[in-house]
């Protein structure tokens, strides 16, 4: 897998998509902090070499002064099962006690808000960021309405081991 090229992918998809207001959200774009930190360079893209051990090691080294560290898999290597089961061993043994949470994205998994496909479609992702800073930007935009468009059900799997806004 060639980083130049995923970056290029992903950067795209953040800008084109993740970062763009959508009627289906209530005119907002499904990350409304995306454009600054894609602006400001605040996130890392790294190829991944094992989920567990991705997580296990960014959990001792922290973010490296990023707010979001992405890292990038071939979605036929890992699979989306395998994904998710890391993310919540490790999110719970691990990440939430050094204050980060990792979410995952993987091609096998659609994530579909209002008819509207949130994955990033190429590759399988973990992104992992500071749980507190997320649950503050989190109960900010929510107190504006950003999740009042957004599934029940999927907001209560989003929140898993995190604060809900809405309450």
């Amino acid at each position: 897998m060639n980083i130049d090229l995923i970056k290029q992918h992903i950067e795209s998809w953040i800008e084109n998509f993740v970062e763009v207001p959508h009627p289906a959200l209530g005119g907002w774009a499904p990350c409304p902090y995306a454009r600054h930190a894609r602006l400001t360079q605040d996130y890392d893209i790294r190829l991944g070499l094992a989920p567990i051990h991705d997580l296990i090691s960014i959990s001792k080294k922290g973010l490296e002064g990023k707010s979001v560290v992405i890292f990038v898999y071939d979605p036929t290597s890992v699979s989306s099962e395998e994904l998710s089961n890391a993310v919540d061993i490790i999110n719970q043994k691990f990440l939430l006690a050094n204050e980060l949470i990792a979410l995952e994205d993987h091609p096998d998994n659609a994530e579909i808000v209002n008819g509207i496909s949130m994955n990033q479609g190429t590759y399988a992702l973990l992104l992992v960021q500071n749980s507190k800073d997320l649950d503050q930007k989190a109960r900010a935009i929510a107190e504006k309405g950003f999740y009042d468009q957004w599934p029940k059900k999927y907001l209560t799997t989003l929140f898993q081991h995190r604060v809900d806004p809405r309450q």
